[in-house]
């Protein structure tokens, strides 16, 4: 992968393909690992950019008070891109979703999978596993607390192992330690969410959410197309993490909706 240093530690990316840019932003479960299947299909029409968010992947843990949206900036800035395609995907989906309000001169579209909302008020069942991932990590037992993300994030709420594909858990895994060890240092220096009217953007936007993900999600994403101007909602055969689970399908519905 590439690097771009600065003050905070390093921002690492990786580029593929040719044409108009798009951007994938990773869920904070996850690393830019997580959109392997899915930028074969993409890179036919696209400049595909993929980075690991502050504390995840190959990126290294902040040292300062820092911004995800400025990242983002900064990452754009120093690859010449004026305006891009965002896709994100839950927390990079918020992540996609807070750029694009604070510089919307710089989208052309917006795709946001599974993205979370400020404040929302979760459920019983949302509110267990949290209580119970925080538990395992003050435990020390960061491999209790990487099995307690993978029930809730890869296998679903509504289904059982074998319904997930092989590999999919040995491909998360390891992705998800890291973001877990270093949750407390990102959480001590992001600055959180960016605010703004959701009824200002501007740009086509494509809502996506699984079927089988937790129904607190499915709610956010009704909320967000229902709030958005001319938001297209889609569902997909998957549970939170659709570009791993359903990889095939996600390209399916993102080839037309970037060419637009």
């Amino acid at each position: 992968m590439l690097m771009l240093n600065d003050e905070f530690g390093h921002l690492s990316y990786d580029l593929v393909g040719d044409g108009s840019p798009v951007v994938l932003v990773h869920a904070g479960v996850a690393d830019h690992r997580m959109w392997d299947a899915v930028v074969p299909a993409l890179a036919q029409r696209h400049t595909v950019i993929r980075y690991d968010l502050r504390g995840f992947g190959r990126s290294a843990p902040p040292s300062g008070s820092f911004r995800e949206t400025d990242d983002l900036r900064r990452l754009l800035d120093h690859l010449g891109h004026e305006r891009v395609r965002l896709v994100g995907a839950s927390w990079g989906g918020r992540v996609a979703l807070d750029f694009t309000l604070t510089h919307p001169d710089r989208v052309h579209s917006l795709a946001m999978l599974a993205a979370p909302w400020p404040r929302y008020h979760w459920s019983e069942d949302m509110i267990a596993y949290d209580e119970a991932e925080t538990a395992a990590l003050e435990a020390g037992d960061v491999d209790a607390a990487v099995r307690i993300n993978l029930d809730m994030w890869l296998r679903g709420p509504a289904r059982g192992w074998d319904d997930v594909a092989d590999g999919l858990a040995d491909q998360l895994r390891g992705p998800l330690r890291t973001s877990l060890e270093n949750q407390a240092v990102v959480g001590e220096h992001s600055q959180g969410p960016a605010t703004g009217d959701l009824a200002a953007i501007s740009v086509p936007t494509l809502v996506g959410v699984g079927k089988l993900d937790v129904a607190d999600f499915q709610e956010i994403a009704r909320r967000y197309a229902a709030e958005i101007p001319g938001a297209t909602l889609v569902e997909f055969a998957s549970a939170h993490l659709i570009a791993m689970d359903a990889p095939a399908e996600l390209s399916a519905a993102l080839t037309p909706f970037l060419a637009r």
